[in-house]
């Protein structure tokens, strides 16, 4: 119905600064959070401590094979540790990710900007790393050189920035992705936070037909203080379904 509607709209239009939100996150209270439930997710985030949506996009983003060996450079840089890149087009490209090469569109933009190699080319060169095909990764090395001569850079300069790129373009995540799974990531944090008993009564339903995930959640809901009941002849539904005890005042309180 209506309420339903309304619902939907301000799911999709939250405040992306919530402070309890993130600090759901930053804590590892991740379990049911899309893509972010995992244990070793989980201790990512305890470390990274996250309090933007754009680290919630880089940790989506650097936590699968390959990037994984840039999370401790990503949370040292987060929380302090210098960083410098040898030219400034790269800097303010990487400025977001603290100096990472964290997504593909990150690595084109510094093959076009730096190295002159036009975008369509540049998604080229990514794919042809991913599959080491050499002698088009030799040839748009050359351009690349080039490019950089342009910007001031010297050949051993150029040599290492392309070293870089060869070595993570390959693994590079699309960002056109990643924010949209961050955004859900963010937006089932949020009703965990503010609306916990009904998240778990919901997680709890869709998951009925998985004992092991039943389980691991009903441990969750009482680590979250969240007492789940056994089935009640007068009280319960078909599905997991939260109940409100009245209070003295005759006000309805989540029980």
């Amino acid at each position: 119905g209506s309420a339903c509607i309304a619902e939907r709209r301000v799911i999709e239009k939250l405040d992306l600064g919530d402070r309890k939100v993130f600090k759901l996150f930053a804590e590892g209270r991740t379990k049911g959070v899309f893509q972010f439930e995992s244990g070793g997710m989980q201790n990512m985030l305890i470390r990274m401590k996250p309090d933007r949506i754009e680290d919630l996009i880089a940790a989506n983003a650097l936590y699968r094979p390959g990037p994984m060996i840039l999370i401790p450079d990503y949370i040292d840089r987060k929380h302090g540790a210098k960083w410098s890149l040898p030219h400034p087009i790269m800097t303010e490209v990487l400025r977001e990710t603290y100096g990472i090469m964290t997504y593909q569109e990150q690595v084109m933009r510094i093959c076009n900007q730096l190295g002159d190699i036009p975008l369509r080319e540049a998604y080229k060169l990514i794919k042809a790393i991913s599959k080491k095909k050499a002698r088009t990764i030799a040839k748009e090395r050359e351009r690349f050189a080039a490019g950089c001569a342009n910007k001031g850079l010297t050949q051993q300069q150029a040599e290492q920035i392309f070293e870089l790129i060869e070595r993570f373009a390959g693994y590079g995540f699309n960002k056109s992705h990643a924010p949209s799974y961050a955004f859900i990531a963010y937006q089932t944090a949020y009703m965990k936070t503010h609306w916990p008993v009904e998240f778990m009564a919901a997680l709890l339903t869709y998951e009925m037909d998985n004992t092991d995930k039943i389980v691991d959640y009903i441990g969750e809901c009482g680590q979250m203080g969240i007492k789940v009941m056994a089935p009640d002849i007068n009280e319960s539904g078909v599905d997991f379904t939260p109940l409100y005890a009245e209070a003295d005042d005759g006000e309805k309180k989540k029980a």
